[in-house]
């Protein structure tokens, strides 16, 4: 693979996906870490207009993973046994995709895995920040019913008044219930324009409420706000939005007057590298951000650029399912002295994933390499640990006491940072509280 491709990596674990065309899924669909495979690497079949030999298509995923896979081993097989193993029993591309699927889950990795057209077009939709749809996050209730978890302000879902705690009885005049939130939000999605009917229970009444389908915004940064008079917190849910970093930049400047910074990765899953490269780079003054090691052992460092933004004190909340790109960004940070890490140890993904497109429409995100954080610490399957360690037990999620997105009673999200009852941003503030007070470095945002 050409060394100057590095850095189109991306990097995403497990990923809250986005409904195309419909609401956000509060499920994780597969964990990637990729970047996107050049166009002359895909056949020119796919422009003609013969029908696409399914043997064709199942030979061209063994021939990438045999080129591409960073594990030479391939889990501890000889790859060549299956290169004709369905040679003549392929009639569809259905039975193709049903092959490659086997094929790859021999190498027992999870993240090298087959994604059909509608989960191709979701990753690519989301790395474009472009969805269509109603603008809506479901998930399940404690009785396993879809219901709206929130609209998101100023779309479809907002202005037909959907609220947080409606359970969506029908989608289109069809029961959901049994349905998991991925299949309510198959249902729900469709192309810009068109019009879906959510049959909605709330306080036991039935309301049928028709909504035309539009571009939803994505956001990265979810939270930009001052708490307890002079702290600025940032909550950044995602890198995978190509906006994430302006979003960033954004923020910081919002923030500018605040005396200290709280980053939140929490429950942050990871998204494109080069967001995770700019958002190190917005506070560090030098050092190495993240190293790549490919299947041959070429290791190749990014280095900060020297032009920080922010250099007001730091310090990054983590937890269990701050992962990839949050991984990259906090283990930046803490390695390069820049900050201090509070909460959980990480989620532990340093795999990096390719993503290449198939000739039918669908993908597969092969595993290539891996990534070190600046101390040349390999964190895959590990995690970061944390450098002040605030653990959560069953009981504080319970007493909400738990990141203040997580509302114990339910779907309706009733509590705010600036409350300071999640105990984990209440000790990161305790921290930055401290560091204030010890002689001063430099404070503020670059304009």
């Amino acid at each position: 693979m050409a060394k100057n491709m590095w850095w189109k990596l991306f990097l995403a674990v497990p990923v809250i996906i986005a409904a195309s065309m419909g609401g956000t899924s509060l499920v994780n669909k597969g964990d990637w870490l990729s970047y996107k495979v050049p166009e002359h690497r895909v056949s020119q079949r796919i422009f003609s207009a013969a029908p696409l030999d399914p043997d064709y298509l199942y030979h061209r995923v063994w021939q990438l993973i045999r080129e591409d896979y960073y594990d030479q081993t391939f889990g501890g097989q000889s790859w060549t046994r299956w290169e004709h193993r369905y040679d003549g029993k392929l009639k569809t591309l259905d039975d193709a995709h049903k092959a490659i699927e086997t094929m790859l889950a021999s190498l027992g990795d999870r993240y090298t895995r087959f994604l059909d057209r509608d989960a191709f077009d979701d990753e690519k939709l989301q790395i474009d920040a472009h969805l269509y749809g109603i603008g809506v996050q479901i998930g399940l209730d404690k009785a396993q019913r879809i219901v709206v978890i929130a609209p998101i302000e100023g779309t479809p879902a907002s202005r037909a008044g959907l609220l947080p705690g409606d359970e969506i009885a029908e989608i289109n005049g069809k029961p959901t219930k049994g349905l998991s939130v991925e299949e309510a939000a198959k249902q729900i999605k469709g192309p810009i324009n068109t019009q879906v009917v959510l049959t909605l229970l709330r306080n036991k009444q039935h309301l049928k409420v028709p909504i035309v389908r539009a571009e939803i915004p994505i956001r990265s940064v979810q939270t930009a706000k001052v708490i307890d008079g002079d702290i600025g917190y940032i909550r950044l849910s995602s890198f995978i939005s190509q906006q994430a970093n302006k979003e960033m930049r954004d923020a910081l400047g919002k923030l500018s007057a605040a005396k200290g910074l709280i980053l939140d990765l929490r429950d942050n899953p990871g998204g494109l590298l080069t967001n995770a490269i700019d958002i190190s780079n917005m506070f560090l003054d030098s050092g190495n951000i993240v190293s790549t090691v490919d299947r041959d052992g070429y290791k190749t460092p990014a280095m900060s650029d020297s032009h920080p933004i922010s250099h007001q004190p730091l310090v990054v909340l983590i937890n269990q399912g701050s992962a990839s790109a949050s991984e990259i960004t906090s283990g930046a940070l803490r390695d390069n002295g820049r900050a201090e890490l509070v909460g959980q140890r990480t989620f532990g993904k340093g795999l990096v994933q390719g993503i290449n497109r198939l000739e039918d429409g669908s993908g597969v995100n092969i595993t290539i390499a891996k990534y070190l954080t600046p101390n040349d610490t390999d964190i895959n399957k590990k995690g970061i640990t944390p450098d002040v360690p605030v653990d959560l037990t069953e009981k504080d999620y319970k007493d909400g006491k738990g990141p203040w997105w997580l509302d114990p009673d339910g779907p309706t999200v009733k509590r705010a940072p600036e409350d300071l009852k999640d105990i984990q941003l209440r000790k990161a503030v305790e921290l930055l509280k401290k560091k204030l007070n010890q002689p001063s470095v430099a404070i503020g945002v670059k304009g």
